[in-house]
């Protein structure tokens, strides 16, 4: 299959930039308009606080070191009142452990003085993303302990006998220091279902510390993990404190941790076990006290058969296992999920939220949701915003329902499925016959299966798609 990919499509917000300095603030800002963001900047904490009393912000960058209020009390202060942005740290090496604090009272991350555009680029769609994927950039409670496990709450909606058994199972294990994989198909909600367990535990006036592991190559997974020294290697023009540094006394959240290379599964079979490591071109021995959560959309058992994954750190992963069910397994939640998406899509409007007519409601019980819980709420959103007659109807939402032979008929039964495949072959054909129908879009592709860009990306690259300049092609 010859796909060719498009130009990768970003997330942009509305973000505000808070510095002091007119040059940093502006050469910032500049670099966040280049990338399609709507950019407005303050060159005060205090100032930043009165614009959003008049504007809402998907993000938030603020420098450390301003007059007055600096970064730190900034955050301290957005800490205890609603605001729905994420929010970015800028600091110098030398104000690291401020900006470990500020994570410690909600900021998503931070970033180290001089940083590359392409670093802060990147930040920036990691920090959006995440955003999007918590409450789709609903402001929130004050003075809730981290806006996103409140977030992860109200997210695990419904009381279906697997709903009720994941929340009695969290429960039992939140109060614990043992290491958690959560386990589930892609977009029924593991990392939120993480920071569930994290909100519940002893750490959750700690940080929750979380990496997106598809997205890192092997050298940048090991420092992000581990920080680097300066000159570790070519680019490593500061130090840089790693994941497991700035989570310690709190969790870190490996997401997708098949997605970690089989040398680098070594090194973090060693921290499980010994609670301690070095950083990349260090000799020096950190040790950490960290409460380890992990996901993964696959099937270990089989990663470990094929040689890709570590059976000794599978076993130190899954000391306490969390199975999260396809949606097509709790139907009966359905129901109060799109209550709850017609609510937000309506937050979001500024209008009501149409009706799902009888018809469309009994299609998606029928449906088989591939993309599971993420796919359903796009799919409501989507509904919401493109409807004018203020019902929503079935022929509105079939077009966009991607397995249309899945649907459970009554009368037949249900679709006929192949026999004898894996899961994770059939998902594989599901996602390259996609990929095939929108030429190969990879932004299309992504939408249409209810998943993520940066998901998307992952299993290409599993696959043997080696990603280029712009655009994917099949590697040889």
């Amino acid at each position: 299959m010859n796909a060719v990919m498009p130009n990768v499509e970003v997330i942009t917000g509305q973000v505000l930039v808070v510095d002091d300095h007119r040059d940093a603030r502006e050469s910032l800002a500049d670099i966040l308009r280049h990338g399609g963001h709507r950019v407005d900047c303050c060159s005060s904490a205090v100032e930043a606080l009165a614009a959003m009393d008049r504007q809402s912000y998907d993000l938030v960058i603020t420098d450390m070191n301003m007059p007055g209020m600096n970064g730190l009390e900034f955050i301290r202060r957005l800490e205890q009142r609603p605001h729905g942005a994420q929010v970015l740290m800028v600091t110098a090496y030398a104000s690291v452990a401020s900006a470990v604090e500020a994570i410690s009272h909600g900021a998503f991350d931070y970033i180290e003085k001089p940083y590359r555009v392409e670093q802060i680029e990147s930040l920036v769609q990691r920090a959006l993303a995440h955003g999007q994927m918590l409450d789709g950039g609903q402001p929130m409670a004050p003075a809730v302990r981290g806006s996103a496990d409140a977030s992860a709450n109200a997210m695990m909606i419904g009381d279906s006998e697997p709903m009720r058994a994941l929340r009695a199972r969290i429960a039992q294990i939140a109060a614990t220091d043992e290491t958690v994989l959560v386990v589930g198909e892609s977009g029924t909600g593991k990392e939120l279902v993480a920071r569930a367990v994290h909100a519940a535990s002893s750490r959750a006036d700690r940080p929750l510390v979380s990496l997106n592991c598809p997205v890192l190559s092997a050298q940048l997974m090991e420092s992000e993990l581990f920080g680097h020294e300066r000159g570790a290697f070519t680019g490593a023009d500061a130090p840089r404190t790693g994941r497991f540094e700035l989570a310690h006394q709190g969790t870190i959240l490996l997401d997708e941790v098949t997605e970690i290379e089989l040398p680098l599964q070594a090194k973090l079979l060693r921290v499980l076990q010994e609670r301690e490591f070095e950083k990349v071109g260090s000799s020096r021995t950190i040790q950490v006290d960290v409460r380890v959560i992990a996901t993964t959309n696959r099937d270990l058992r089989h990663e470990i058969a094929d040689g890709n994954f570590r059976e000794d750190l599978y076993f130190r992963l899954a000391v306490v296992p969390l199975h999260l069910a396809p949606l097509r397994e709790r139907r009966d939640d359905i129901p109060a999920l799109v209550e709850a998406f017609q609510r937000r899509a309506a937050e979001r409007l500024g209008r009501e939220a149409g009706t799902l007519a009888n018809c469309a409601a009994q299609l998606l019980q029928e449906y088989h949701w591939p993309g599971n819980i993420r796919e359903l709420q796009n799919l409501v959103t989507r509904a919401n915003v493109l409807n004018t007659t203020g019902t929503i109807t079935a022929d509105e939402l079939r077009p966009w329902l991607l397995e249309q032979d899945y649907l459970d008929q009554p009368d037949h039964g249900g679709a006929e499925l192949p026999i004898g495949v894996s899961l994770h072959e059939m998902e594989r054909k599901l996602i390259e016959a996609t990929l095939d129908h929108f030429g190969g879009h990879r932004a299309k592709t992504a939408e249409a299966l209810g998943i993520g860009l940066r998901t998307l990306s992952g299993k290409l690259k599993s696959y043997g798609y080696a990603p280029r300049t712009k655009s994917f092609s099949k590697a040889a």
